[in-house]
């Protein structure tokens, strides 16, 4: 019988092959160790608290809010005036520069005179010669009028005279009007200024034979100060404009350059139009403005405000303190026992950055104005200069210390 082979033994496993996942487990273990290590320092040092978050705080005041009407408005002057010449002739000097300011009469062109000088010393001989003989007619209606009371002539004879004496009258008038016609002529001869205000671009040179049917004239003068800004409001905001001014005096209007930034003058409400513009719905409105150093430019955009009226001791807090959510408009106002609250608010006009509350908030509130993203209600908080304050009264002087905008650390409660 042949005998069996007996199996042979399973081969037993290598430790070498346990070593790779002793490794990874270690290595596991290392790296949970070593995430967990910041935190658990940072929180031994915390106390175990989360990390802070810096804010920055102001206090509500009691101030004056203007109340205003912001419009889009276009700067307008009040005269503008085409000089052009009302004679005909050439161009032998035009004496002002473009751009400058000049006065009222300054001359701004010269036309040949001379063609009208002659003109008017043929007036001049012809208007001489009438008045003799005018005076000569005179003499004879004198005579013939003794002649005629000496029954010496008829009294035909002296009618006649007497009409030859207001034919000669008409002459000598007609003689002097044309006299006075070149005079004003020669006066036309100099092109002035009919206003004040600044030069633009000329329109004509040296040299050029100018006629009064010129529809550009030789330049176009503006008037630059005083000026006009022209601006539009809604007609629902017309009650408020009607109303007579607190003090009694025109309401004043600000000129604002297209950003809102920089205030470039300021004036008072002049008129309002007579009536609304019914595709519209709008209303116009005039404000005069000084305007010395040419500041506002004719034709030039500008935001206008009017001051409709002013809130006198409103409750103002900082409008980046204003916080827009579920809960409405709402702040995070500084608790005594350094926490803060959400706060409902009822806000009221704005203006300068501050906005008025009309309900809400009281005069000395600490409300929170950056960081406000951060924060929840009832987050713990600690105001610098506040950290020796053991009592209520700690966080309210630090508070105000800080009235205009302070920073605060917030941090969640444990």
């Amino acid at each position: 019988m042949p005998t069996q082979a007996s199996p042979s033994p399973a081969p037993a496993r290598h430790p070498r092959r346990i070593w790779p996942w002793l490794l990874l487990v270690v290595a596991a273990l290392g790296a949970l160790l070593i995430w967990r290590a910041p935190w658990s320092n940072t929180a031994q040092k915390n106390g175990g608290r989360q990390a802070s978050t810096s804010v920055g705080v102001a206090t509500a005041t009691t101030g004056d809010i203007p109340v205003t009407l912001n419009a889009l408005g276009t700067v307008t002057s009040l005269a503008t005036a085409t000089v052009k010449s009302q004679i005909s002739g050439y161009l032998t000097a035009i004496p002002f520069k473009e751009g400058q300011v000049v006065k009222k009469g300054d001359v701004l062109a010269q036309v040949d005179p001379r063609p009208y000088e002659v003109a008017l010393a043929q007036y001049q001989g012809q208007l001489q010669r009438d008045q003799a003989l005018l005076e000569n007619a005179r003499l004879d209606y004198k005579r013939y009028q003794q002649l005629a009371a000496q029954d010496s002539t008829s009294k035909q004879t002296v009618d006649t005279a007497l009409a030859t004496v207001h034919q000669y009258e008409g002459t000598v008038r007609t003689d002097q009007a044309q006299v006075d016609s070149e005079k004003l002529n020669l006066t036309y001869a100099r092109i002035v200024s009919p206003i004040d205000g600044r030069v633009g671009l000329r329109q004509v040179d040296v040299g050029n034979y100018v006629t009064a049917s010129d529809t550009d004239g030789v330049a176009v003068v503006t008037q630059t100060d005083p000026i006009s800004v022209v601006f539009t409001l809604p007609e629902d905001d017309l009650e408020q404009v009607l109303v007579p001014s607190d003090d009694g005096k025109p309401r004043s209007v600000g000129a604002w350059d297209r950003t809102f930034t920089t205030q470039l003058s300021s004036g008072t409400l002049d008129t309002i139009d007579n009536q609304v513009d019914t595709s519209t719905g709008t209303v116009k409105l005039r404000a005069l403005f000084d305007n010395p150093k040419g500041t506002l430019f004719p034709n030039q955009f500008v935001n206008a405000t009017l001051l409709v009226r002013t809130l006198h001791g409103a409750v103002t807090i900082p409008s980046t303190a204003v916080q827009t959510g579920s809960p409405g408009t709402f702040v995070y106002q500084l608790n005594s026992d350094h926490t803060v609250a959400l706060r409902k608010v009822t806000l009221g006009p704005s203006a300068g950055g501050r906005v008025a509350v009309t309900a809400g908030l009281a005069a000395g509130d600490v409300v929170v104005v950056d960081g406000a993203d951060h924060l929840s209600d009832g987050a713990k908080v600690t105001v610098p200069g506040a950290a020796t304050a053991t009592d209520a009264g700690g966080a309210d002087h630090a508070a105000g210390k800080h009235r205009g905008h302070a920073k605060a650390t917030a941090s969640a409660a444990p």
